[in-house]
């Protein structure tokens, strides 16, 4: 391999699958021998406490002066890039999610030394939600503009990013990813027979419980399915359509056929139980809990809003219906739950089609790709087979 790279990273560190994706991304190229400095307002989730090897963090401490109405995150964060941009002399940074952290890395450059490059990942909310405020759009365009370089996770969002913000800059494609090593099929029949007996089927969702992921539908498909085939149906993680899909699930008198796990941290064990995913989403940039499943051999029911057909392919590694059709959704299930043939093949399919297409060698040598381009010099690693 060529010589490692300084490589800054900032992302949102709480929950959520662009903070999944740039935390997994950093420990991948830290294994490959690249100096990773993690630059947010908190420990990013996945990262944890334990000394690793070539990763350091760096805390964002935003200074509450009574002159300021709201602390100034922002210029804080913006300072604190440059200032380890100086002290450990970055190649680049890397940041995800256009505002503010593009913006940020932008300020950060003009104050640091001026060979350091910014590469900027689109992960949705940014495109689909923010560059809808108008007040915000020449920000954003600003931002993407000003990168050094750009990647989204779906060409759905490089689509969308074109058309809402007339931006007519290369954009990479590059996809999301699991670390083969992490998501892969867990034998839990110890513990799927403490949620179903063995001739029920298990549907499961997770997600952040917003409104945008059509929570009601989930419900809605797993009632239907239930009346053909005895399942069960699991939730993992909270958000603010919980209460309402809790008395929903009251006055449907489904309470003893549902379970609400939280949140959780082991994903793959937790998705290992289901014989479906559930993924009825109205806008969904890339889907990275369907890669989740996929990689662990679990199918996908989903719509086929935003980048999700790029991920499940439909009668292959899952279904895909209309946003809001819970008919078709559930008359999809019910043929793939009644078939143990059809289950058996679908679920090689997802297997193949994780490990080969969104391999964590693959994405993260596409990505050092891109950081070696931007800064004019030659990736002496040849690209992995997956």
């Amino acid at each position: 391999m060529s010589e490692g790279l300084k490589i800054g990273i900032t992302c949102y560190p709480s929950l959520g699958g662009s903070g999944v994706v740039a935390t997994e991304l950093g420990k991948l190229l830290a294994e490959r021998g690249h100096q990773i400095h993690f630059i947010t307002h908190n420990i990013p989730f996945r990262l944890g406490s334990k000394f690793q090897k070539n990763i350091q963090y760096h805390e964002v401490d935003v200074n509450d002066y009574y002159v300021f109405r709201y602390p100034p995150y922002d210029l804080s964060l913006a300072s604190k890039m440059a200032q380890v941009a100086n002290l450990q002399q970055l190649d680049l940074l890397h940041v995800h999610y256009a505002v503010p952290h593009a913006v940020c890395a932008y300020l950060a450059k003009q104050m640091a030394h001026p060979d350091l490059k910014v590469v900027t990942t689109l992960h949705g909310t940014d495109i689909t939600v923010l560059a809808q405020d108008e007040s915000l759009k020449d920000m954003i365009r600003f931002a993407i503009n000003q990168s050094d370089a750009v990647t989204a996770v779906s060409q759905d969002l490089i689509n969308q990013t074109r058309e809402m913000l007339d931006i007519n800059r290369d954009i990479d494609l590059t996809y999301n990813f699991i670390d083969k090593r992490v998501y892969y099929p867990r034998d839990i029949a110890h513990l799927r027979s403490e949620f179903a007996y063995p001739h029920e089927k298990i549907l499961m969702h997770i997600s952040n419980f917003r409104p945008v992921k059509r929570v009601s539908d989930v419900v809605e498909v797993f009632a239907k399915v239930h009346e053909q085939i005895p399942s069960r149906l699991v939730f993992v993680g909270e958000g603010p359509d919980m209460p309402k899909v809790q008395c929903m699930i009251r006055n449907m008198g489904l309470e003893d056929r549902v379970h609400f796990l939280g949140k959780q941290d082991e994903i793959a064990q937790v998705i290992s139980l289901a014989d479906v995913l559930l993924l009825p989403s109205e806008k969904e940039s890339f889907g990275l809990v369907a890669l989740e499943a996929m990689a662990c051999g679990v199918p996908t029911i989903g719509s086929e809003a935003g980048g999700i057909p790029e991920l499940v392919t439909h009668g292959e590694t899952g279904y895909l219906a209309p946003v809001g059709d819970t008919d078709k959704m559930a008359e999809h299930a019910v043929q793939l739950l009644s078939n143990d043939q059809l289950a058996a093949q679908m679920r090689e399919a997802c297997l193949h089609r994780a490990r080969h297409v969104f391999c964590n060698d693959l994405i993260t040598w596409e990505y050092e790709k891109i950081y070696y381009r931007v800064l004019n010099r030659e990736v002496m690693n040849a690209k992995p087979s997956c």
